[in-house]
């Protein structure tokens, strides 16, 4: 894949996360995270469609691969606080905040701006790696959501 069609896709799929994420839901505990691993493999797929191409050393891909991974879970740790968690009528809801949503156009475009910040290491690594960490950074914030879940009680 092409890099603008990497940035379209990962725009598409981020469009799609900030909508989900901001509709009311009820919290379930036995669901099953079927997008976010779609989003994994995918993301996993893409990666290895970049190493491919990339002349940049490895150890400047395992670098800045592990510095995005990291940024990924800590926007996903506050993600996952600005989450909004309520009961009613005995069932335990959750809800995106605009600040959830803001938070996810952060990550995107830090993600994105560290092939400008990295230019000559390994450019287009973040282009390239996008729903690996569109996919790590949800799965931190679903941990972290289902943690505060699991204080507040029982489930649906």
């Amino acid at each position: 894949m092409n890099s603008s069609v990497n940035i379209l896709v990962g725009l598409v799929v981020l469009a799609w996360l900030v909508w989900r994420q901001t509709q009311r839901r009820l919290v379930r505990e036995d669901r099953r995270p079927v997008v976010l691993l779609i989003l994994l493999v995918l993301g996993i797929l893409q990666l290895s469609t970049y190493l491919k191409t990339s002349t940049a050393s490895a150890t400047a891909i395992a670098l800045l691969l592990i510095a995005s991974l990291v940024l990924a879970a800590g926007f996903g740790v506050v993600r996952a606080l600005s989450v909004r968690l309520w009961r009613q009528d005995g069932q335990l809801w959750r809800q995106g905040t605009w600040l959830t949503a803001a938070l996810w156009l952060v990550a995107f475009g830090v993600h994105i701006g560290l092939d400008a910040l990295f230019d000559g290491s390994a450019h287009g690594l973040g282009i390239g790696s996008i729903l690996l960490y569109l996919a790590i950074s949800l799965g931190v914030q679903r941990l972290v959501v289902q943690s505060r879940a699991n204080r507040l009680g029982s489930f649906a």
